[in-house]
């Protein structure tokens, strides 16, 4: 499960619910989630820790370790 996926659910939002509060389209949310899409870019990353209310760090951590 994406580190994405636990802090949405966390704080009790849908993927739309997500999409709505960031500005990033819930396709995006899904693949991120899904693994899809690896590591999204940096204005994604800002507007989805924006909305989550985490740091960017909190968000890529997973794809760091899969990246050691």
């Amino acid at each position: 499960m994406s580190i994405l996926y636990e802090m949405r659910k966390k704080q009790q939002l849908t993927q739309q619910e997500l999409a709505a509060i960031s500005g990033v389209p819930q396709q995006t949310i899904s693949n991120i989630e899904k693994g899809t899409r690896k590591l999204p870019r940096v204005g994604t990353l800002l507007k989805l820790s924006r909305a989550l209310k985490c740091t960017v760090d909190d968000l890529i951590e997973e794809n760091c370790k899969e990246g050691s």
